[in-house]
């Protein structure tokens, strides 16, 4: 495999490609790869000058500059240097060829054509010769990154520039509501109609209690705070089963294990069975809501 395998031109303000490389390569990595360079070039405004997404086997590296920006992939063992050695003769080409009118006045995709025959030609000087093409030197470029490194960028950070970009932050962040779980199972119906069967017993038996509290002492409100927070948990592990959310595994074990505690706290207002009911409905749940998973999107189409 070539060391530089994919190469693509984008505008800066909008990520409308303007020239890139023909591969013959059909790795799945590479589809993914591509895949993610158009999700890139749609967030270039609100991304570094210089960055890099690590993959397996291939790297992506961006450089922009004038407006213009530069995007490769490369195999792993390309070096940071060379990677963007490249992209910065790359850059001299395009600019010896193209000004900056040309660019602003472009309005569909690949308009510069004729200029795919030099990517080529630059592609494969690097690939065979493993070094700069034109006066850019590897240790200028070495001490240029050594004095400005570039990013280290994941596709999460990428997609959440994208989503801000595009006034969805919130959405495709916080909630999550854009991916769709895997339908509800008939375990999982279960689990939920016991769920709300013992968040209303916990409430109940909460308010019942608060009578006897503010009667009597304050000695028992410490019951009260357990039969509440064992409330709130069984409505989140609700919520945690219906809808997808970050970090699902540490919330969901936490949720479990305040109401273990909530419950051992309880030892003597409920019996045996009862606090075996609730722990066992909790850990049902706990089970099921790691269990159901996101369903499989189709991969769209790459660059």
């Amino acid at each position: 495999m070539s060391l530089i395998v994919f190469v693509l031109v984008a505008r800066l303000r909008d990520g409308l490609p303007l020239s890139a490389s023909t591969d013959f390569q059909h790795s799945r990595e590479l589809q993914e790869r591509k895949q993610q360079i158009r999700t890139i070039s749609k967030s270039l405004n609100s991304l570094p000058e210089r960055g890099i997404i690590m993959g397996h086997e291939l790297h992506i590296y961006f450089f922009t500059s004038d407006g213009v920006a530069y995007l490769s992939v490369c195999m792993c063992s390309v070096s940071a240097a060379v990677a963007f050695s490249f992209l910065e003769d790359l850059r001299w080409e395009f600019m010896a060829t193209f000004d900056s009118s040309e660019v602003t006045r472009a309005c569909r995709p690949y308009p510069f054509l004729d200029f795919d025959g030099v990517i080529q030609k630059l592609q494969q000087h690097y690939n065979q010769s493993g070094g700069p093409a034109l006066g850019v030197t590897l240790s200028t470029v070495e001490e240029e990154l050594s004095l400005s490194p570039p990013h280290i960028l994941t596709m999460d950070e990428i997609q959440l520039s994208n989503g801000v970009a595009n006034g969805h932050a919130e959405q495709t962040a916080s909630s999550g509501q854009t991916q769709r779980l895997e339908p509800v199972s008939a375990p999982g119906i279960l689990s939920l109609i016991l769920n709300i069967m013992c968040a209303a017993l916990n409430l109940i038996r909460g308010v019942h209690l608060i009578e006897y509290t503010f009667q009597d002492d304050y000695d028992g409100l410490w019951n009260v705070v357990a039969f509440f927070v064992a409330f709130v948990c069984c409505v989140c592990q609700c919520q945690l089963y219906l809808f997808h959310s970050s970090r699902k595994k540490i919330k969901s074990l936490t949720l479990l294990i305040a109401i273990v505690l909530c419950n051992g706290f309880l030892f003597g207002l409920r019996n045996v069975w009862q606090l075996t009911f609730h722990v066992s409905v909790a850990f049902l749940s706990t089970l099921l809501i790691l269990n159901r998973k996101l369903l499989d999107r189709s991969s769209d189409c790459g660059v």
